[in-house]
């Protein structure tokens, strides 16, 4: 084993790192948006409607959920919308916030969270929605929650960073090992003449 084999080892390790590191985030970035968020765990209202869904406690996302013809391309417009959440007998008001978040539309799909609700204690509630939503298909107000792996992109994201900081020791010691003078090994001695 020569000693140049430690920096190319080290050169290796550091790009395998970063590589695994930077898909590792596109993956979960991917998977987290398209098959991880169940927006839509909880129960739909249609808009306008009214109807009973069960929420736990906790905060639950409240998604404007369509149906769209094509791909949008630009940002999706959100219809005004009101909605009121009203708590069994003995249970506390949720707390809604406006949330919005990104756009995700999967098959003709479209959601976008567009509020939070802080829900004091897990129970069935009476959902009451309405709005201005002319022009959108089959339009309802999803509840449910994002990705409970919503932190592996950091993690990833921590594991792209290492691996570039290890990266460029490995390769400057790397370039040293490759410019030191090391002994010469019998098969790469020069052959000596006999001429006396």
């Amino acid at each position: 084993m020569s000693g140049r084999f430690g920096p190319r080892l080290a050169v290796v390790v550091s790009t395998l790192t970063v590589v695994v590191g930077i898909a590792g985030v596109i993956a979960t970035l991917v998977l987290n948006a398209f098959v991880l968020d169940d927006y839509d765990a909880y129960g739909e209202v249609p808009i306008p409607g009214s109807g009973e869904v069960h929420l736990p406690a906790g905060d639950v996302n409240v998604s404007f959920h369509t149906l769209v013809i094509g791909q949008p391309t630009t940002g999706f417009p959100i219809p005004r919308m009101s909605l009121s959440i009203e708590p069994p007998d003995g249970v506390a008001d949720p707390v809604v916030t406006e949330s919005i978040g990104a756009t995700t539309t999967v098959n003709s799909d479209t959601h976008v969270r567009v509020w939070t609700a802080r829900i004091a204690q897990g129970a069935t509630y009476r959902v009451t929605t309405d709005g201005d939503i002319n022009g959108y298909i089959s339009p309802r107000l999803a509840f449910g929650h994002g990705s409970s792996h919503a932190w592996l992109p950091w993690v990833f994201g921590l594991l792209a960073g290492a691996g570039a900081v290890l990266l460029i020791p490995s390769v400057l010691w790397s370039v040293r090992a490759a410019k030191r003078a090391r002994p010469l090994t019998p098969d790469e001695m020069p052959p000596t003449s006999d001429q006396g």
